[in-house]
């Protein structure tokens, strides 16, 4: 159920925003919520995201400079997916219960990577963690939280690579993202991790970071669901925090 926001309703009191119609850049505000709530948990309420977007587009109409040559557009998507993403959180928005089986989940693969030499099969998985493999999968699609950042908000770059794209969604959770970004070591950790991840694994999350589709369309790529595509993305991430666990 939406919530009212009591820092929306003092924005729009305050005087009205000169030059940008903010009326007009509303779709905008929706179709970054609903791209944003595509990766969350289904406890997440689209409304409250649209309501604190409107908050982030209002401040970027004040703040907008056309002189510095960014089109408001560009400007605003910015400020609007920085306010969504502060909101969830300041709401803690995966619950406890999930982050324990996420780690457990990461924990599972990393020492099965470690005995056996090689990726674990999600069979193996499953029996590693003593859950019929449906109760796994099932497991990996209340995990979908875990993808929450997407690459574009940690930086300017549109040309980003997939190792880069990936290292601000692994990294949500760290003290300092922008300085693991930065490290080299960090980077060619995670380059490696990629090319290690099962082809399966590796193809969903080339399509949905570097080719920018969503679930369903990925589905209709590989032949799948789309909650099976949310379950190999997350099993996906899971590998890769797996890996990378020494850096997080």
């Amino acid at each position: 159920m939406t919530r009212p926001n009591p820092r929306l309703a003092s924005y729009q009191a305050a005087r009205p925003v000169d030059e940008i119609d903010v009326t007009a850049h509303a779709p905008l505000v929706k179709r970054l919520a609903s791209m944003l709530i595509a990766r969350l948990p289904a406890s997440v309420d689209l409304n409250d995201l649209v309501q604190v977007g409107i908050i982030g587009l209002i401040e970027a109409a004040r703040q907008y400079d056309p002189g510095q040559g960014v089109q408001f557009e560009t400007f605003a998507s910015q400020r609007i997916r920085g306010a969504m993403l502060d909101e969830l959180r300041r709401e803690d928005w995966l619950p406890r219960q999930v982050r324990r089986d996420a780690k457990q989940i990461e924990q599972t693969i990393a020492r099965l990577e470690q005995s056996l030499g090689r990726a674990p099969a999600e069979s193996e998985i499953a029996e590693a963690l003593g859950l019929a493999l449906e109760d796994y999968q099932a497991r990996l699609s209340e995990c979908k939280g875990l993808t929450l950042v997407h690459f574009n908000d940690f930086s300017d770059d549109e040309g980003e690579s997939l190792s880069d794209a990936l290292a601000n969604v692994i990294d949500e959770n760290a003290v300092d993202p922008l300085g693991t970004l930065s490290d080299s070591g960090f980077r060619s950790a995670l380059v490696e991790a990629i090319g290690d991840l099962p082809e399966r694994d590796k193809l969903v999350m080339a399509l949905y970071y570097e080719q920018e589709l969503n679930l369903k369309e990925i589905g209709a790529v590989l032949g799948v669901s789309e909650s099976r595509v949310s379950q190999l993305h997350s099993q996906a991430v899971s590998r890769l925090r797996a890996r990378l666990r020494d850096w997080l």
